[in-house]
């Protein structure tokens, strides 16, 4: 008495599924285009610039240290002096960037001797006087 009779409705053909599946590809091709292909872009700039590391480039890590690329030991290791007389081996992947390129060593023959730090000289420390020194005319 309270319930009335339902009648089925006839179902629509296929396009309802095409209607339906149409936002999934639309969605799928902008994350292609704003996502997946700017990164593999990015990926394949990457490996360009570490398969050109090369001796006397400066390069930042992936933990940021700033180092002179001193001797390409292998196809995936570096020996990095990140300070003077303070080297350091380092896997090519961890570098996230070439600061500048170095001079191109060709026909030089790799010893321990021809690794010489290519990093501009320091300026001589100016003298430093203390202030006492400095009021009465002393030294330090």
């Amino acid at each position: 008495m309270f319930i009335s009779e339902a009648w089925a409705q006839g179902t629509g053909g296929g396009s309802d599924f095409l209607v339906q599946l149409f936002p999934l590809v639309l969605i799928f091709i902008v994350f292609y285009f704003l996502l997946i292909r700017p990164q593999q872009s990015k990926l394949k700039q990457q490996r360009e610039m570490l398969a050109g590391v090369k001796r006397g480039d400066r390069v930042v890590t992936g933990g940021g240290i700033i180092g002179l690329v001193t001797k390409v030991i292998g196809d995936n290791e570096l020996q990095v002096e990140v300070a003077e007389g303070v080297r350091v081996r380092i896997l090519k992947q961890t570098i996230t960037d070439i600061i500048t390129r170095g001079e191109s060593v060709r026909g030089a023959k790799e010893s321990d001797e021809d690794d010489k730090p290519m990093l501009p000289a320091a300026p001589p420390a100016a003298e430093r006087k203390s202030l006492l020194g400095s009021l009465f005319g002393g030294r330090k």
